[in-house]
């Protein structure tokens, strides 16, 4: 395992400017996420030009690309512009030498056979380009339940998933036991949440994400990727964001 950075992280300054801090920050490996009303990379400009954003990226500092976090928002999947873009994120992945690549699942309320649909293809594309699809456990969509989480990887072999704790602590069941995703788990997204509503980002130690759990459950299956620090930059934060950022990164080390 090692500690990663997402670009989420500076999600506000420019993408050069970000980047840069997450090496001030002593990371040598980051997370790239294209988010499509985002201030960096957009998924729908990188996928239409990989080579372009490919020459951006090498422009910065010598960081490592760990994964592709990639949020279109919503989009129509059966358009074939989606479908090329997305292909061109993959080859920008591939170029990077990067394994995993993330996506969001479809609403709540999606029929699982409605996303095995939309996914297959998805999952088929990714591996041709020896890129692992994983979908990111997130409140708002399907993955918001373990059990559903874990039909669809089974459904679809090759397809994996990002964990991300804090979103069962936020979601509709905070106590939801979710032990049986981490045998799926090709990232991990981190950062430190507490249990009532606007507690989803806090300062490190003041949550109830079990760091040293989890690391250990990961453990168990085998797991040798990232631990990517994923504090979400935004105006409202409670606390400082390179503070946090450098505090999560210490400690995540120390478990490893």
């Amino acid at each position: 395992m090692f500690v990663a950075c997402s670009t989420l992280c500076f999600a506000r300054e420019p993408l050069e400017t970000a980047l840069r801090q997450i090496a001030e920050l002593e990371f040598d490996k980051f997370e790239l996420a294209l988010v499509e009303n985002g201030q960096h990379l957009r998924p729908s400009e990188a996928g239409d030009n990989p080579e372009l954003a490919l020459q951006r990226l090498r422009r910065g500092p010598a960081l490592i690309p760990s994964s592709l976090h990639i949020d279109f928002g919503a989009v129509d999947w059966s358009d074939p512009v989606t479908r090329r873009r997305f292909d061109g994120l993959c080859r920008l992945a591939k170029s990077l030498s990067v394994a995993v690549v993330t996506l969001h699942a479809s609403p709540l309320g999606t029929p699982v056979s409605e996303e095995v649909r939309r996914l297959a293809p998805l999952v088929k594309s990714a591996m041709c380009d020896g890129l692992v699809l994983a979908l990111l456990t997130h409140a708002e969509t399907l993955t918001a339940d373990p059990q559903v989480a874990v039909e669809l990887c089974q459904l679809m072999p090759g397809l994996g998933l990002t964990v991300d704790p804090s979103h069962f602590l936020q979601g509709q069941n905070p106590t939801v036991d979710f032990d049986a995703v981490f045998p799926y788990a090709q990232n991990v997204h981190l950062r430190d949440t507490g249990l009532l509503p606007g507690e989803f980002q806090v300062r490190v130690g003041q949550g109830q994400i079990e760091y040293a759990r989890i690391v250990t459950m990961l453990q168990r299956y085998g797991y040798n990727r990232s631990l990517t620090v994923a504090i979400i930059d935004r105006p409202d934060n409670p606390f400082d964001r390179e503070v946090e950022v450098r505090k999560l990164k210490l400690l995540l080390e120390t478990l490893i």
